[in-house]
């Protein structure tokens, strides 16, 4: 596989905080790869839920993720407070991918960047749906 350098800061549109828990470590003593994924889980819907685009309890629509993918460049672990880095790299009719980075604190460079792709579906039919017009301008912010 080619060598992918490790994106900056400044490729990125909107940034959420986090902070690493405990049970993220794992018996190396960093933080475990499938635990990437819920923080950019956890950045992409608390950028939604602030942003009012996203009622998790009782909305129409709901995004789900349909592809992720991750590539790690440093070894993080508890305790660290980490950004994640967020962006919108397509803007589909019903779908988005979400590019993310996890950056540490006082960091320029990625520890790890990833994405993945959310089709946005009906709650109860789980069919694709157009993407509301309030979240297509906040998605077209981050592109």
């Amino acid at each position: 596989m080619p060598h992918r350098s490790p994106p900056r800061r400044s490729d990125y549109r909107a940034f959420q905080p986090l902070q690493t828990r405990w049970a993220d470590n794992d018996i190396y003593g960093h933080v475990n790869n499938a635990a990437y994924y819920t923080y950019f889980d956890t950045a992409v819907n608390a950028f939604l839920i602030a942003g009012g685009l996203l009622d998790i309890h009782a909305g129409s629509t709901i995004g789900l993720v349909v592809e992720t993918g991750c590539a790690y460049f440093e070894a993080v672990a508890f305790p660290q407070t980490l950004a994640v880095g967020l962006k919108v790299a397509a803007l589909g009719r019903t779908s988005v991918r979400y590019e993310l980075a996890l950056f540490r604190e006082g960091q320029d460079t990625a520890a790890a960047a990833g994405h993945f792709v959310h089709v946005y579906v009906d709650r109860l039919s789980r069919r694709p749906v157009p993407l509301a017009e309030d979240l297509r301008r906040a998605l077209e912010k981050l592109l």
